[in-house]
Parts: C-alpha cells; sequence; structure tokens
C-alpha cells in the first residue's frame, strides 16, 4: 500500500477558476460559429480561421490569434470566450492514466480519464455530472445526477487533457498523446443526446479536431430510443453496457432494462450494425462473482448476440467503498472468455487501469452534489 501512495502523484489547482458568462464558441458547430460573427462583420474565412486557431493551436486568448485583426480581437473578446474549464484535481496514476476533476461555470465537477496505451491513447469523457441510472456495480450510480453537460462543456474536457499532456506542440503529421474518445464517464450519454451528438460533430471536423468517427465510442446502457437516431446523425462507435444476459439480471443491475428489455436492445443493436456495416458492436459485460459469470450465462451472451457483428469486452470488476459485488477470479474470467472465443467471438479482457486513484470502469464519482429541489431535464 505503501508503494502505491509513494508513486501516485497529485497535482491540484484549489483556485478552480470558474468560465466567464460570456458565449463560448466552443462546442459551437462551425456553422453555429460562422452565425454567432456575423454581427461583428466577421467573414467566413475568418471564422474559419478562428476555428482552425481553438482547435488545431488550442489557444485560449484571442489576441494569439496572429492573423486575425486586434480590433476583429477586441470585439471578440467583448463578446466570447474560448476559455477551458477550471481543473480542481489532476490526479497521475503509477501506470501512467490520469484523471483530472474540472469545475464548470456553476462549481459542478466531472472527471475525466486519458489511458494511455501507445500507440493507443484513450480519453473517456463524462456526458453528465452524476447519473441517473443507478447500476449497483458503478459508483458514479451512487451518485445522484444533479444536470446535462453543454457541448461545451464535453468538449473542454478535450482541450484540458491536450493542454496537459502537451498536444499543442506535436507537428501535422505527427503521433498525438489522444487517438481515441469513449463516452464511458460520468452520466448516460443517450440521455444527454443532443449535445453529446453535437460535441461528436465538433470532434469529427476535419477543419478541426478532425477525429474519425471510427476513433469515437458512445456508450449506453441500453436507451434504445436513441440508437437508431445515432447510427443516423453520427454512426460513431457503439458500445452496449449488458452486464446480464437475461431480463430478470439485469432489471436488478441495469435498471434501465426494466423499461427497455433485452429484445427491443437486440433489435436496436442490429439495426445499428447494419448501418455501420464492416464495424462491431462492443458488448461491456462486468465480471460479477457468483452473478452473471457462469458457463451457462456465457453460452447464453453467445446465443443473445448471434446474428449482432459483436466485440464482448470482459471487465474484472472494479471495487469502490460499499460495493455489494466481488469479482470474478482470474480463472473464471478466462473460462468464460474461451466459451466466447470458441464461438468465434472477439472477447478481450479489459486491464484494469487508475485504480489507485479511483478512475477505472466504475469507479468514477465527482464531489458534486444535487441541489436542494432541483429539477433535472432530460434530452
Amino acid at each position: 500500500m505503501s508503494t502505491v501512495i509513494m508513486k501516485t502523484a497529485e497535482k491540484a489547482d484549489n483556485t478552480a477558476e470558474l468560465l466567464s458568462d460570456k458565449a463560448n464558441l466552443i462546442g459551437m458547430t462551425r456553422e453555429q460559429v460562422t452565425e454567432a460573427l456575423k454581427p461583428l462583420g466577421v467573414e467566413a474565412f475568418r471564422t474559419k480561421q478562428i476555428w482552425q486557431w481553438m482547435y488545431q493551436k488550442g489557444v485560449t486568448d484571442f489576441t494569439a490569434m496572429s492573423n486575425i485583426k486586434k480590433e476583429v480581437q477586441q470585439r471578440l473578446a467583448e463578446q466570447f470566450t474560448i476559455e477551458r474549464a477550471g481543473i480542481s484535481k489532476d490526479k497521475i496514476s503509477i501506470d501512467e492514466t490520469r484523471k483530472w476533476l474540472l469545475k464548470y461555470a456553476d462549481g459542478n465537477e466531472v472527471e475525466t480519464v486519458f489511458i494511455p496505451d501507445p500507440p493507443r491513447g484513450t480519453l473517456c469523457v463524462s456526458s453528465q455530472v452524476g447519473c441517473t441510472l443507478a447500476c449497483t456495480f458503478c459508483h458514479t450510480g451512487t451518485q445522484r445526477l444533479v444536470r446535462n453537460l453543454t457541448a461545451s462543456e464535453i468538449i473542454t474536457q478535450l482541450l484540458v487533457a491536450r493542454d496537459g499532456l502537451n498536444e499543442w506542440s506535436v507537428p501535422a503529421g505527427g503521433q498525438r498523446p489522444i487517438t481515441n474518445i469513449v463516452f464511458m464517464g460520468m452520466g448516460e450519454p443517450l440521455f444527454n443526446y443532443e449535445h453529446v451528438v453535437q460535441a461528436c460533430k465538433i470532434m469529427m471536423d476535419a477543419e478541426g479536431l478532425a477525429i474519425s468517427k471510427r476513433k469515437i465510442t458512445v456508450s449506453t446502457s441500453g436507451v434504445v430510443p436513441k440508437i437508431r437516431p445515432l447510427a443516423d446523425d453520427v454512426n460513431v462507435n457503439l458500445a452496449i453496457s449488458l452486464h446480464a444476459v437475461n431480463d430478470d439480471l439485469r432489471n436488478e443491475i441495469v435498471p434501465i432494462n426494466r423499461k427497455y428489455p433485452l429484445k427491443e436492445l437486440m433489435e436496436a443493436c442490429k439495426y445499428y450494425a447494419d448501418k455501420s456495416q464492416t464495424r462491431r458492436i462492443m458488448f461491456e459485460y462486468v465480471m460479477l462473482k457468483g452473478v452473471n459469470d457462469s458457463d451457462a450465462d456465457a453460452k447464453a451472451l453467445v446465443s443473445l448476440l448471434r446474428n449482432i457483428p459483436s466485440k464482448v469486452n470482459l471487465i474484472p470488476f472494479n471495487p469502490w467503498p460499499g460495493a455489494p459485488y466481488e469479482c470474478s477470479s482470474n480463472n473464471r474470467i478466462h473460462a468464460f472468455g474461451r466459451i466466447l472465443m470458441e464461438a468465434g467471438l472477439a472477447a478481450p479482457i479489459r486491464r484494469s487501469r487508475g485504480q489507485d486513484i479511483l478512475a477505472a470502469c466504475g469507479q468514477l464519482k465527482s464531489l458534486s452534489e444535487l441541489k436542494k429541489g432541483q429539477k433535472v431535464k432530460l434530452t
């Protein structure tokens, strides 16, 4: 235990600054930025330049935009901002996983995690403050939902991570630390559909962040009515937090299944797979000792996914204080995986990362609290 404490690094900015109340250009699509800047007399080609300064060079001050006239810089600064969220905490694990606790304008906080696995580097972003799903194996699910994040608040997670990893200094064509984005942080992305889709479109814009849709994954616990629109609107990779192979058990550990049972979920997944053609859907399956890890469960999983191009990600349960479950044994996880692989399913076992800083799958939980009497609107 002492080794973990000695090797784990933590940096903190206790005076995490709140964002300005000016309109933030970060989080607007390029078309929205163009419209927002028209009243200032900013031409379309200047809008493109401003966009590139924001997303290719990562500037946080309009005065750094050297090819924009000073009078235009001043008008921009009077009405808009391109600031980041504040950083409350910045922790680095012994395995180099990094977790930021970010503070937004209203004081609410979320967590964002970078997982280095060269040549890949994955950034796990949050879509809500808290979560409404109450999945029983997930620490985030023990925190009540405060609100949805805006597209700006989602995108700023990526920008803060790029700042911290010095990505802006990487030359064109060079290998950036962040190669993949996964919406697997706090919250249910499809309960914040419009802002998540807008954030994906900004990430994919070739003139800015230029992240391929094949490198972006949206994970859902099964919000069936939004799965088909997601395929039509952005068609990024889809991940399903499955975790059980029958409705009775899934009703218990993933309560949204009571509203959208497995049959409906599988039908929506089939539509998504047909739309994505060559790409497989990832099914996430957390391994819970004596709950969902039997040979019979594995065989039922094979049957459930028979008609869907699939990859099953087996996730060893990551403990958190007060957790009601234990992780399946290493032998049991491998035996479960062998049954899947013998049936032709890819079934990698996810290596837990960042456990010492509670950054592993299912461990995220911010310090934000639901304000009394505050109503939450889901879109």
